[in-house]
């Protein structure tokens, strides 16, 4: 599987992006070519070696002629549509990353992705940027990418509508759910175009992937930063099994002043409002008495609704967080035909492509209580079944 890993230690941008995939061998010609189709007058791409922080990187620039236009999403959309160079694979990722970028833009100014005007997105460079970013990351037929927290930097900057606070609202706005690192930098660090081209292709956000490197790529930001390289890494190589992963945030609490059916109900309800587990750990706190650890396990975006829910029904005073990487196995839903009847369970696909089954609790009660026989029973006809190949996947 070919698998790449976008290091933001800078952040991201558009011309980010490109230099680092020319640095991994994108030929510029081929970026060009896409760019070229979309019908801009004297639009043209240039790439040097430079040094940021005393590393070399690839720093890729569109040059165009001035400009003042305020575009909408349809006229962008129309050109890419119209393009007889870009592939159809090209021009979907395209017009993705745009529609998360006019997203964002409307919900910021309360207006509709129909009305909203793109300003310093909807200027030629940063179109360049996209439709080139599309058309590097197609031909380098990526199976899956990962994408490391992404620091935004710190401060001001001046946009078309004032000085506004880093992050900038839409860039705030595309990054909603993704993880965020901490960063002191009195930059702009992330642009609404690098978090908009991270946000449509990541397929997960954490650290560096299990994977054998093949191919390294650096490409330079503009300002050469004292604190650090402002350079995006693009990492490409193979994985070195099928396990995916995916970062998550653990939740935990010390309870030792509520009853257990308050822990119970609080459990249910996490698990109502989108945890991912949820489970409680017998412990011993001060003055000798016996306590519960409560913890969960949530997505990203859910954090902050899911501990609203811990403080609520169960008083705690405070709630310690943390993310976790976690690997998981590919599952599915399969059936297995026993003498008893089918039986719905889950099918995992091992690293060595081997497969394992567990049947529902639910659904070997259900057969169970239909047939009067033992639960232990049931499992061990699912289990039999799907052993002798009993199956019937769905």
């Amino acid at each position: 599987m070919k698998i790449a890993y976008f290091d933001c230690l800078s952040g991201i941008s558009g011309d980010m992006t490109l230099g680092a995939l020319v640095d991994c061998g994108i030929e510029l010609t081929a970026i060009q070519a896409g760019i070229d189709s979309l019908g801009f007058p004297n639009i043209r791409l240039t790439s040097e070696e430079v040094k940021r922080h005393g590393f070399r990187a690839t720093k890729v620039k569109v040059e165009h002629e001035p400009e003042h236009a305020h575009r909408h999403l349809h006229h962008i959309t129309e050109k890419i549509d119209a393009s007889n160079v870009l592939t159809a694979p090209q021009k979907d990722l395209a017009r993705r990353i745009f529609t998360c970028i006019g997203e964002a833009e409307a919900k910021v100014h309360g207006t509709t992705i129909r009305k909203v005007h793109f300003h310093e997105v909807g200027a030629v460079d940063s179109i360049a940027d996209i439709v080139g970013s599309a058309v590097g990351l197609s031909l380098l037929a990526l199976d899956r990418i990962i994408c490391s927290p992404v620091p935004t930097g710190t401060g001001h900057i001046e946009i078309e509508h004032g000085r506004v606070s880093v992050p900038a609202p839409a860039t705030a706005e595309i990054l909603k759910g993704v993880p965020l690192d901490a960063s002191s930098v009195p930059f702009e660090l992330t642009t609404p175009t690098g978090a908009a081209i991270v946000k449509t292709v990541a397929d997960d956000f954490g650290p560096l992937p299990p994977m054998t490197m093949e191919t390294i790529g650096f490409g330079a930001g503009d300002r050469d930063l004292k604190e650090q390289p402002n350079v995006l890494r693009l990492i490409i190589g193979q994985s070195n099994g099928q396990i995916a992963g995916d970062v998550v945030w653990v939740l935990e609490t010390n309870l030792d002043d509520i009853s257990g059916e308050v822990v119970g109900h609080t459990t249910a309800k996490l698990f109502e409002a989108g945890a991912l587990d949820v489970y409680t750990t017998s412990i011993q706190m001060k003055k000798n008495r016996p306590g519960v650890l409560l913890s969960v396990l949530a997505p990203a975006d859910l954090c902050t609704k899911l501990e609203k829910i811990i403080f609520r029904e169960t008083g705690t005073l405070g709630i310690r967080r943390w993310q976790a990487c976690r690997h998981k196995l590919e599952r599915r839903p399969h059936t297995v035909e026993t003498p008893l009847g089918p039986i719905e369970g889950k099918l995992a696909v091992l690293p060595d492509g081997g497969t394992s089954f567990s049947p529902e609790f639910e659904a070997c009660r259900r057969v169970a209580t239909e047939k009067n026989v033992p639960l232990k029973d049931v499992y061990e006809a699912a289990m039999r079944a799907f052993g002798n190949g009993n199956t019937n996947p769905h």
